[in-house]
């Protein structure tokens, strides 16, 4: 394991793929920033940090091992080992907002942008970028956030996490390298915000409709059950899931 410490980059993701651009990298390679110009979340949206408050950090794997259909595989390995990370800080009420946002009751915690290197139509690696609220307390503009310290009271150690994440992340990739697809799979799924309750969704319109969460397909489409008993698929670009 190899960690690069920075004190400030435009994207630890960004960085690193190019840096994995330039010469080959070994495994779980770490770039970790006290404070990103232009951190990215989710289908282009920005993540916002004050310096050094937070665990900003990308890790660079080799997953030539999953067949490309598989790869909403990776998103479900780094969200539950986020949520043991944060079970054994002691943080409580977490949940798992699809895809993969952590969730402490409905604050969110935790953003994850994993970016796959696909060459033939082969996955060859992917590159797993984490954002933790950690220390921070004050949250402008944005009410649905939350962090360690303002749920539990106390200040923690970055590297502890940090470190604490990384063996978490290790452990649910041995479990995805020896296939065992469906213990992750049913895992992940008693973990997600707002399985089977009612819950409203916006489409690329903006038009609102409820549905009820069943579970995620393997290629990582959420499962709807909608009005009249009709079961609807849709992918993270088609809609949101509301508060």
């Amino acid at each position: 394991m190899h960690i690069i410490k920075l004190d400030a980059i435009d994207s630890t993701n960004s960085y690193l793929r190019q840096l994995s651009s330039t010469k080959p990298l070994k495994d779980y390679t770490i770039v970790m920033s006290d404070y990103q110009t232009k951190g990215r979340g989710q289908v282009g949206t920005n993540w916002e940090s004050e310096s050094g408050k937070n665990l900003m950090v990308s890790m660079f794997k080799d997953v030539s091992f999953l067949e490309l259909k598989s790869h909403f595989y990776i998103s479900m390995v780094v969200s539950l080992a986020i949520i043991k990370t944060l079970q054994q800080f002691s943080i409580t009420k977490l949940s798992i907002k699809w895809p993969n946002d952590i969730l402490s009751e409905d604050k969110k915690l935790c953003g994850v942008l994993i970016e796959n290197v696909v060459k033939q139509d082969q996955l060859r690696a992917t590159i797993i970028g984490i954002g933790l609220n950690v220390n921070q307390t004050q949250f402008d503009n944005l009410p649905r956030a939350s962090s360690l310290k303002l749920l539990s009271g106390q200040h923690y150690d970055i590297n502890e996490v940090l470190f604490g994440l990384i063996t978490n992340i290790k452990h649910y990739f041995k479990i995805l390298k020896a296939k065992a697809f469906d213990k992750l799979k049913t895992e992940y799924e008693s973990h997600l915000f707002r399985k089977d309750k009612p819950s409203t969704f916006s489409d690329t319109e903006g038009n609102l409709f409820s549905g009820y969460i069943k579970q995620v397909t393997d290629s990582g489409c959420l499962q709807l059950l909608l009005e009249d008993n009709v079961l609807a698929e849709f992918n993270l670009k088609e809609i949101t899931l509301l508060y």
